[in-house]
């Protein structure tokens, strides 16, 4: 009897932290079925490692978000994301990096990252900011220099510029490899009326000006 209450003890430690210890890793790609037998090759989820005497401090910086990106589109925005295949320094550490440029009356049309939450800083500009949730609420925030936003995990989320100069944002998203879906993109052709229409109600809807978390005159609800 003197054991057993120890044991009890033991076995509850072990029902709590087992499953987050034998828990599997998320996937760093959308999908990755079993290769037959005898085609099977050395593919890892992420990337190898450098031999540790030939790690150098050049692997951890970057330049590739010291400069705007293209605004010549029809969306007038240029996001450029980096991640472990761009920035090496960033491989196993679970981090990918990105910079937005939204022109004004430009914007980044709805989308979601399916590995990952992105916490988005403004550097420079005004825009307008949100996402729904599963219930397809919406949290929209009016965002000013300086300050910061949480995309979370998986919701489809979209950007806007609400002033009258460039603006510029900085993510940071907590997977070396999150994957960008297209809301729009995955249903239509990039070049389809139905994108260049959405497009024109998000820029007069800009123009209309909005209040957070009013869903009224959004223009995606068709």
């Amino acid at each position: 009897m003197k054991l057993f209450a120890p044991f009890c003890s033991y076995i509850l430690l072990i029902g709590i932290y087992a499953p987050k210890a034998l828990s599997d890793s998320p996937p760093l790609q959308d999908v990755c079925p079993m290769a037959p037998q005898d085609e099977r090759k050395l593919f890892m989820n992420g990337f190898l490692c450098k031999h540790p005497s030939t790690i150098l401090a050049s692997d951890f910086k970057t330049l590739l978000l010291n400069h705007a990106g293209d605004l010549d589109n029809m969306f007038r925005s240029s996001v450029n994301m980096v991640t472990a295949t761009e920035f090496p320094g960033l491989n196993t550490l679970g981090l990918s990096m990105a910079r937005t440029d939204i022109a004004p009356s430009g914007a980044v049309l709805p989308h979601s990252h399916p590995r990952s939450s992105e916490m988005m800083f403004v550097h420079g500009g005004s825009v307008v900011v949100g996402f729904f949730d599963t219930k397809g609420k919406l949290f929209q925030k009016t965002l000013g220099e300086g300050e910061v936003f949480i995309f979370p995990r998986g919701l489809v989320h979209y950007i806007m510029n609400y002033g009258f100069a460039p603006a510029t944002t900085f993510s940071v998203l907590n997977s070396q490899n999150p994957g960008v879906v297209g809301i729009v993109h995955t249903m239509f052709a990039s070049d389809s009326d139905m994108v260049e229409g959405l497009m024109a109600r998000m820029l007069k809807f800009g123009e209309m000006g909005v209040s957070d978390n009013s869903t009224a005159g959004l223009p995606w609800s068709f």
